[in-house]
């Protein structure tokens, strides 16, 4: 039997799936997170064998004596997963430290995590990326600037999604950008790429081949709606587009992806950009070595009809997977800000929607930033259905 610690398994609520999925495999899961085990829900403590409560994730000392803990208890620890992009770096020293060896280790982390060292590897698999600049101050700041133009887009080297992202348009903003930036952060400056950002979602086997694809649309920007407290939207595609499939690919054998389920971004590009390419043409963006965030994983499920939880689970246990994947459609997830005035009600749009819902539920408080505070997700044949579906769901009173 295998014995595979998952980090922070109560986190996001829908994870425990990942685990309960292990367990059906005949893996021994064991957990280690903050949250006290009375309040695990139910169906995530009869999926583990054994739960290790720490006071903080953020406490090195206590995670490390907790996988400490299990070996005592359960010999050898085959495979340490959080599938969480806040814990990436985590999980590698802890693999890298127990001599797990089944995952990425300390000296993968600079280009998985770091924007500006994932530029090589994205320009070795032949996909185009935008121009960048590590900021030191204001000279060398306009100096890129003099080269790419207004507006640019700064953000920290290492980050987690949209958080602390700056779209500059002119020498007044950048100075108040200097000014206020947090001191400890490197942070990598772009150029502005007009697009709308489209994923390579896929869970890739131990050869590096992919035993799973599919992606998303975001048609708008993840740093508007933080910035702005937008509604969001973002849906599952019916159909991998090829060239995105293509790109995905490139990108997984470049970086040297394997046993991984991971979100890979790209831009499609809404108009031809010197130096990127044409319009409609892909460009990088980042990756992310973990699935897409928040209830996505689910998402990919009501699209394809398949279940991407076992898909990993098997992926770990067998090094292949045989689930099914069924009839395809469009997954949409719309997310409204509260304190909007929203045409339709949240009673009238469900009622509207009821045969094509499938979640709705409020957002955690942690992801509402780029989610919304309130969620609809719904599956549709089309995608004039499916727009049709977010006009009424967003649309506002005069």
């Amino acid at each position: 039997m295998k014995n595979v610690v998952f980090i922070s398994p109560n986190f996001p609520t829908n994870y425990w799936q990942f685990c309960r999925e292990l367990q059906n495999n005949g893996m021994n899961v064991l957990g280690i997170g903050d949250c006290p085990y009375d309040q695990l829900t139910p169906e995530l403590r009869e999926s583990l064998s054994e739960y290790y409560k720490v006071d903080s994730l953020e406490n090195y000392e206590e995670v490390y004596r907790a996988m400490g803990w299990f070996i005592h208890r359960y010999g050898r620890i085959d495979w340490l997963e959080s599938n969480n992009e806040y814990w990436l770096e985590r999980d590698a020293r802890l693999r890298t430290d127990f001599h797990i060896t089944s995952g990425f280790q300390v000296e993968d982390i600079p280009r998985i995590k770091y924007k500006s060292r994932m530029k090589e590897f994205y320009q070795k698999a032949g996909i185009p990326a935008a121009r960048y600049h590590l900021v030191e101050g204001l000279e060398d700041s306009l100096a890129f600037i003099q080269e790419v133009g207004w507006p640019v887009v700064v953000k920290p080297d290492n980050g987690v999604g949209a958080s602390d992202t700056h779209k500059l348009s002119s020498k007044e903003e950048l100075g108040a950008f200097l000014r206020e930036k947090n001191p400890d952060v490197t942070y990598i400056m772009e150029e502005f790429v007009h697009a709308e950002v489209n994923s390579y979602d896929a869970i890739i086997g131990a050869d590096g081949e992919p035993l799973f694809e599919t992606g998303n649309v975001t048609p708008n920007s993840i740093m508007d709606i933080v910035n702005n407290d937008d509604n969001s939207i973002y849906y599952i595609v019916k159909d991998l587009p090829e060239d995105t499939r293509a790109a995905g690919r490139a990108a997984v054998k470049s970086f040297g992806v394997k046993s991984r389920f991971i979100h890979f971004e790209f831009f499609r590009l809404t108009k031809a950009q010197k130096g990127l390419g044409r319009k409609g043409q892909i460009v990088a963006l980042e990756v992310n070595m973990r699935p897409c965030g928040g209830f996505t994983p689910d998402m990919i499920n009501f699209a394809h009809s398949t279940n991407v939880y076992k898909i990993w689970a098997d992926m770990i246990a067998f090094g292949e997977s045989r689930v099914p994947v069924g009839e395809h459609g469009f997954c949409a997830f719309a997310g409204r800000r509260d304190g909007k005035p929203f045409l339709l009600s949240h009673e009238e749009l469900v009622e509207r929607y009821a045969s094509r819902l499938r979640m709705v539920e409020r957002i955690p408080d942690v992801l509402s930033g780029a989610m919304g505070n309130q969620m609809y997700v719904g599956v549709f044949p089309s995608k004039e259905e499916m727009d049709e579906f977010y006009r009424d769901a967003l649309a506002e009173r005069p």
